[in-house]
């Protein structure tokens, strides 16, 4: 098992959770970045988990060392633009964490990813390929890694699995129709899937609105 990142938990301790969330932050950022946020969702019995990636260079930010989940190669979207060790490596991170939830006794199918721009392409790359039923996956200002070998590796243990992505129509990072496209293709593998798309007039961030959406999406797939 990969080394379990350090992580900022709000909500029960030990085994006295119900469910769990797993909120990946963005390139540069960290934990704190969305710890505001679990307060305003109305979960006291869910269990936050908001880890630190760890370290590495980044070519497009002149190989600056910052947290980030993985390097990022080239600014176009075209061609070979993540580092694929890097997505294989923070991915066995996120599994850690969710082995770990396992562990204090939440069942998988009560634990959910979320997770924000390279957060988001994170959680939408494990949720997509974990091998036990996850509650669900939220795709926050994201995009789809690896994309021509999902087909392959899905795991069919989540082609139910609700899905929530949201996007910025003013996002001049990730742009809105990069997040479309994911959206699309995860519609199109697993016709049957709960699968919604919400977009907002706002740049690479997040609104109140969303922040409802994700409240009242957390509610339904954490339901009892």
């Amino acid at each position: 098992m990969s080394e379990l990142l350090d992580a900022i938990e709000i909500g029960p301790e030990g085994n006295q959770a119900a469910a769990a969330v797993i909120w990946l932050h963005g390139l540069g950022a960290d934990g704190h970045d969305f710890e505001p946020i679990p307060p305003l969702l109305d979960l006291p019995e869910v269990r936050f988990v908001l880890p630190h990636a760890g370290y590495r260079p980044v070519t497009i930010n002149g190989g600056f060392v910052m947290r980030a989940w993985y390097d990022i190669l080239g600014l176009d979207f075209t061609g070979v633009r993540e580092s694929e060790p890097d997505i294989l490596a923070s991915a066995a991170q996120v599994g850690a964490l969710i082995q770990r939830e396992r562990e204090r006794g939440v069942p998988s199918e009560r634990i959910a990813l979320v997770g924000f721009s390279q957060g988001g392409a994170m959680a939408l790359h494990v949720g997509l390929r974990w091998p036990e039923r996850l509650a669900g996956v939220a795709v926050l200002s994201a995009y789809l890694l690896l994309g021509e070998r999902v087909a392959k590796e899905r795991s069919s243990a989540n082609a139910l699995t609700p899905m929530l992505f949201c996007h910025g129509r003013e996002d001049p990072t990730v742009p809105v129709w990069l997040g479309k496209a994911a959206h699309d293709q995860v519609a199109a593998l697993d016709p049957q899937r709960p699968i919604a798309w919400h977009d907002y007039a706002m740049p690479h961030a997040v609104c109140p609105e969303e922040i409802a959406e994700i409240r009242t999406w957390l509610h339904r797939v954490l339901a009892s």
